[in-house]
């Protein structure tokens, strides 16, 4: 049995994600009598499944229902997962080339054409946050964000980092307290500037900043915590304004 500290250097990853998991219903632990987290071979193997699926951009909520069937089979799934990482190698490996002929064709020593300036490209498929954006919310309320913030990316982006920058000084603070309260409402302000959130939203995007990684270690380089307490302030502030 390992305990979450030991699963979570194992994994590379963080012991928030692992509790998070636990609290979803996605990977549940055996606990010791004084509550401990505790992981068993069997753990670690469903463990390596998400880790899959995250990889290849699968939403939390879609691996828990794929993994709940009770037709999911480790040794299928492992198969797929191969089958889809050995296409994105393909696909790399491809942009990797067209690079190295890029750079010969600078330096003088290639001719290259059009068309090979563009293998390996593939924007067929959506950025994986933006596809659960539109999964979540609809088409038309991310074409709309979309637009508003075409050709002001710059002042959006220093306004958002502004106010991660001042959610991060009072993360220590408690979620409920007014401090965060008001914080977290300028941020439901700003976001309102450039689409459209309702409460239930808004509390919705809270929960993304620690179900997805990737919002984690974004929000995260503010200070570490930041996500999770966004999220708990955002709850708050959702629930105490409807």
């Amino acid at each position: 049995m390992l305990k979450i500290k030991e699963v979570a250097e194992l994994a590379g990853i963080s012991k928030r994600t692992l509790q998070y998991y636990d609290d979803i219903g996605l990977l549940c632990p055996n606990k010791s009598e004084s509550g401990y987290r505790l992981y068993d071979s069997g753990h670690l193997n469903d463990l390596q499944q998400i880790l899959f699926f995250r990889e290849l951009g699968f939403p939390l909520k879609d691996i828990s229902c794929l993994m709940g069937d009770s037709s999911f089979e480790h040794g299928d799934a492992l198969k797929k997962h191969r089958r889809m990482l050995e296409k994105k190698q393909d696909r790399l490996g491809k942009m990797i080339a067209t690079i190295d002929k890029t750079l010969k064709c600078i330096e003088g020593g290639y001719a290259m054409s059009d068309k090979e300036k563009f293998q390996g490209f593939d924007f067929a498929s959506k950025d994986p946050n933006e596809k659960e954006a539109r999964k979540r919310w609809g088409d038309e309320a991310v074409d709309e964000t979309k637009d508003r913030i075409k050709g002001n990316e710059k002042e959006m982006s220093e306004g958002m980092n502004e106010i991660y920058r001042k959610l991060a000084s009072i993360r220590h603070l408690s979620p409920e307290s007014a401090e965060a309260q008001d914080a977290i409402g300028e941020w439901f302000s700003f976001l309102n500037r450039i689409g459209t959130y309702s409460l239930e939203a808004f509390e919705e995007l809270g929960e993304m900043y620690v179900e997805d990684e990737r919002f984690t270690n974004n929000i995260d380089k503010f200070g570490k915590g930041l996500a999770a307490f966004m999220k708990d302030a955002m709850k708050v502030y959702a629930q105490s304004n409807k």
